[in-house]
């Protein structure tokens, strides 16, 4: 019989996240999931990424949403359960609530407890009407949704910021499915998509003149030290965005600027110097690649929507039947 007490929520996180970072860092090309950058202060320097003039998604999804707001409404009809996948500050659902025909409920979900927690209390106030249910959860993992989304009410997922170019090719297939699993016959999804566009203009998004997101992405660095008894110089490494033409991303990288090594958890890890650790990939898409590639996992493509400058895209798509 086995007495060991189960292991809690922020215990199973901080193990996940433990193997996670030893056997990424264990790789031939070192590497650590991109999810791990949402900590808390993380999460804030994201949302101060979200502000900056060089990066465009934001405002560009945010224009899209005011200016389409009717015609989304439209297709997604009324009294819906919402599910927002890796929500964040919850900015840009509020822009989709107010255009909606009352939405019955709302499920934010993010990784980032407290930051999720603070947010949906936020949004609370401002909806009081609203029923929201935050779920901490990492997204890309089978999630039990709260017992108040029933079977009823149409179920359409929110899943902006082009966080779906985080996948490659054939995780981003595996996540959609599972998203048409969880919204169901007759739901929908209203997903960002990033576009293809010149190399002078991505490279600018993420490598931002003040720095934010270099600072942003050595969080993460930072983010072991505190966490799980690393002891990386955050002065040692660089932030490094590039762009790979081949698989059509940005590639984030922490570039290591001399030989050395670094102690997580008792194990060594050695460093030449101008070797990095890849920390994010951000694929981008004309939309007809991504119409083909929402197909295969068992969606259909009802509406597209660009902006006139054609740096980024909405898709509204419903469950194939």
């Amino acid at each position: 019989m086995d007495t060991r007490a189960p292991l809690s929520a922020v215990a199973k996180e901080h193990l996940a996240f433990c193997q996670d970072v030893l056997h990424g860092l264990a790789q031939p090309q070192k590497e650590l999931a991109c999810k791990y950058f949402y900590d808390e202060r993380g999460s804030k320097l994201f949302d101060e990424i979200c502000q900056l003039d060089e990066y465009y998604p934001t405002r560009t999804e945010t224009a899209l949403l005011e200016a389409c707001g009717a015609e989304i409404a439209d297709l997604i009809g009324p009294g819906v359960c919402l599910i927002e996948y890796g929500c964040g500050s919850l900015a840009k659902i509020r822009l989709l609530i107010d255009a909606l025909d009352s939405p019955a409920l709302f499920v934010p979900i993010d990784i980032s407890g407290d930051h999720l927690l603070d947010s949906a209390r936020a949004l609370a106030e401002d909806y009081p009407e609203l029923d929201i249910q935050p779920l901490i959860a990492d997204f890309t993992q089978a999630l039990a949704l709260p017992e108040k989304v029933g079977q009823k009410a149409k179920r359409v997922g929110f899943f902006p910021g082009s966080t779906i170019g985080n996948f490659d090719h054939q995780a981003a297939i595996k996540f959609l499915r599972t998203v048409c699993e969880t919204v169901g016959e007759g739901g929908g999804l209203l997903i960002g998509v990033d576009l293809k566009k010149d190399l002078k203009t991505l490279i600018r998004a993420y490598d931002d003149t003040a720095g934010v997101t270099s600072a942003f992405n050595l969080n993460v660095i930072e983010r072991i030290n505190r966490d799980l008894d690393g002891n990386f110089d955050l002065s040692a490494f660089c932030h490094q965005a590039i762009y790979n033409p081949e698989e059509s991303r940005i590639e984030l990288h922490l570039v290591s600027l001399m030989a050395q090594t670094v102690h997580i958890q008792g194990v060594d890890f050695r460093f030449a110097k101008g070797e990095t650790i890849h920390t994010e990939n951000s694929y981008k898409y004309h939309t007809e690649e991504f119409a083909a590639l929402a197909a295969k996992a068992g969606f259909t493509t009802v509406k597209t929507w660009v902006d006139d400058n054609e740096l980024f895209s909405l898709h509204y798509l419903t469950v194939c039947t």
